[in-house]
């Protein structure tokens, strides 16, 4: 069967079925083909040096596909609804949700979602006030200096660590009723450790149906955080060598068998190369080997690694 749906500019809407005999469409019909999928290759180059954001870039292509398709449905005459777009980050530290954060608002601009597309970073103390009817003021004026762009509130759980008399509450509701006022031009993105801002959540009967968005960011295996560092390096024209790459590969798995708390993270391992290249450079200074593969090569004894510092 065949629907044929012609719109009036008066908002009526006339659905014609054509019966035929033609098989069921195959299921891979409605996947982009790589002709088609040009149109998001600007999100996928937004996420280029990302691990594991398969499904946050999934989740982008199909609100900017939203985008599109109420772009014709407009000229069409056919009704249009702005998306809410409120996220909810949970994932522990150095999992690059503030990375992700400010890619987001970035590519929410070019999206023409967001008017500036500005990224504003905040925390507690930027919205909890001293007095009563101090908070609510401070939150509204926050809001107003993201209109137009994104706020990133990290640790966002901490807004309810005094209980209900503390001004923290105030903030959290100040903040849901601009979410819904405002969302037109404003993305408000909290985020924390999962358990806690599933906690969170429940803390205010209307706060979770307003983040339809809501995104996990597990923690990296071993072989992520290697190819992060690798990342990190050629991104500063720098190279692991073989012996760096397998002795921080057996640095990390002792640690994961140790159980050390947050060491499978992206943060983690940036230092340790951040690191690497300064005693990196003391060793060629020393040494006064300055051909282009010692300026360029990283090598295990390099590496300060947990426990060695």
């Amino acid at each position: 069967m065949r629907v044929d749906l012609q719109a009036k500019r008066k908002g009526q809407i006339n659905i014609i079925l054509h019966e035929h005999n033609q098989k069921e469409l195959a299921t891979d019909y409605y996947q982009p083909t790589k002709q088609k999928d040009n149109v998001f290759k600007f999100i996928d180059q937004a996420f280029t040096s990302y691990i594991g954001m398969d499904k946050l870039k999934n989740t982008l292509k199909e609100i900017y596909a939203n985008v599109i398709v109420n772009r014709r449905r407009e000229e069409a005459g056919l009704k249009t609804e702005r998306q809410m777009l409120h996220m909810l980050f949970k994932g522990n530290p150095g999992t690059g949700k503030t990375s992700v954060a400010r890619e987001i608002a970035k590519l929410f601009y070019e999206m023409k979602l967001l008017s500036k597309g500005h990224f504003i970073e905040a925390e507690r103390a930027d919205l909890v006030g001293e007095y009563i009817g101090h908070t609510a003021q401070k939150t509204r004026d926050l809001i107003k200096k993201a209109m137009g762009g994104v706020l990133f509130i990290d640790e966002a759980y901490s807004l309810a660590r005094g209980g209900e008399k503390d001004f923290g509450k105030e903030a959290i509701d100040t903040l849901v009723k601009h979410m819904e006022d405002h969302h037109q031009d404003f993305v408000l993105i909290l985020a924390g450790y999962p358990e806690e801002m599933d906690n969170f959540m429940e803390l205010n009967p209307g706060l979770r149906s307003r983040f339809p968005i809501q995104v996990e960011f597990r923690d990296y295996s071993i072989e992520e955080l290697l190819e992060i560092a690798q990342i990190i390096s050629e991104n500063k024209q720098y190279e692991l060598s073989r012996g760096a790459k397998d002795r921080l590969r057996t640095h990390l798995r002792e640690l994961k068998a140790r159980d050390v708390k947050n060491f499978s993270n992206g943060r983690y391992v940036r230092n340790i190369v951040e690191e690497a290249i300064r005693k990196h450079a003391l060793r060629i200074v020393a040494t006064e080997k300055y051909a282009a593969k010692d300026l360029v090569y990283i090598m295990k004894d390099d590496l300060v690694l947990l426990g060695e510092q």
